[in-house]
């Protein structure tokens, strides 16, 4: 097979570029109606009330953790499993940030050792959580929001991998990664590789309608035009107030045409790449040396990634890479990078994420991926273990 295959890559069609072509050719192209349409399909797809979009997803985590009031001297808790936006938006808040490690089996943080941690805060500085959907794996929010009552915390949930995952609640309820029925808010990522994207981009989901309204302030500067929401008297149609400090983090309309695009086929999206892990999952189970995520019956996994663990990783990518297979690793865990151990961390603090880093590797997984690419890959990786 002579083309690279790339881990992850975005898929555009005819349909996609025709919707973005009509809005560059309209009235509007910045943050307007059509950003407004996209916010409502997507909240109607999450099952949330409401959803905001942004410019990408580290802004999506930035202005929730303004808006659940994270401050200087407040500790959040998150994986080290993760991107490292999960945690740098604790600190863009003058926050800090509390590392828990993760289970070995979902790969999401380990709620035990999450409870051990909060037992021992005894000036209850810790304030939230940050739990992430890790490579598609829905966290069971509502084992969260158990302990989040019992401790006083918010739930901020980094759905980036997980739009169209579920788990079944304790009622038997199908409950959506994102639908805010247990998290306070929940944040997605539009980038190339996830499984909605447009070029950049995220949204924020929640049912709170303060919150909600705080963030689309954050969003545009602090200012808002709603006469509902003016301190002053309006004064006019061109009337405006800044009434706290926010940000730039609008997106624009020919991005939400995008998207709005992508959603039409997103749950054909996800039935894809369920296909594709299961079909890797088949070839790859006689392999004692290959290790893979388990899905348990009540968990409806996004498959964001495809995961193995492996011996001889760094060989193996190589390897790959000289055959035109281009691999990942998901993720150096965040504490291990050189400006959290400035912070105080090191080597040796959360054992079984860095386990896992040292033997992980991201099979390429997208929709687009063809049975013949995939098969090349799987007769690469067991012809390098014999």
């Amino acid at each position: 097979m002579k083309h690279i295959i790339h881990y992850g890559r975005q898929e555009i069609t005819k349909e996609d570029i025709e919707s973005v072509s009509s809005v560059l050719k309209s009235d509007y192209i910045t943050t307007g109606p059509v950003t407004k349409t996209f916010e409502k399909n997507f909240a109607e797809y999450i099952g949330s009330k409401y959803a905001v979009a942004v410019s990408n997803g580290t802004a999506a985590l930035h202005l929730s953790a303004m808006a659940l009031g994270v401050s200087k001297g407040d500790k959040v808790i998150t994986s080290p499993l993760t991107f490292a936006a999960s945690a740098n938006c604790v600190l863009y808040c003058g926050g800090e940030i509390s590392f828990v490690d993760i289970d070995p089996k979902s790969l999401g943080i380990d709620l035990n050792r999450v409870e051990d941690v909060l037992k021992k805060d005894s000036d209850n500085n810790i304030k939230g959580i940050i739990p992430v959907d890790f490579a598609g794996y829905p966290v069971n929010t509502e084992d969260i929001r158990s302990l989040a009552d019992k401790y006083g915390l918010w739930i901020l949930e980094d759905a980036c991998h997980a739009p169209g995952a579920s788990f079944t609640d304790s009622k038997g309820k199908q409950q959506q990664s994102g639908n805010g029925e247990f998290s306070d808010l929940s944040i997605f990522s539009f980038h190339p590789v996830k499984h909605i994207t447009t070029g950049e981009g995220g949204m924020i989901t929640g049912n709170n309608a303060e919150k909600i309204n705080r963030i689309r302030r954050l969003r545009t500067h602090g200012i808002t035009k709603d006469p509902d929401l003016l301190i002053q008297k309006d004064e006019g149609g061109w009337y405006y107030e800044m009434q706290e400090l926010g940000y730039n983090y609008r997106i624009t309309d020919f991005q939400c045409a995008l998207g709005i695009s992508q959603l039409k086929r997103a749950d054909k999206s996800l039935k894809r790449r369920q296909e594709i892990a299961n079909y890797y999952l088949d070839a790859f189970s006689d392999y004692d040396l290959i290790r893979m995520t388990n899905v348990p019956e009540n968990i409806n996994h996004a498959w964001h990634l495809f995961v193995i663990q492996i011996p001889k990783r760094r060989d193996l990518y190589n390897y790959l890479q000289e055959h035109g297979i281009y691999t990942q690793v998901h993720y150096i865990p965040v504490h291990l990078q050189p400006y959290y151990k400035n912070l105080g961390w090191n080597k040796g603090d959360f054992p079984i994420a860095e386990k896992y880093y040292e033997h992980c590797l991201s099979l390429p997984m997208y929709p687009s991926l063809k049975e013949e690419e995939q098969e090349y890959v799987i007769k690469k990786v067991k012809a390098f273990y014999g």
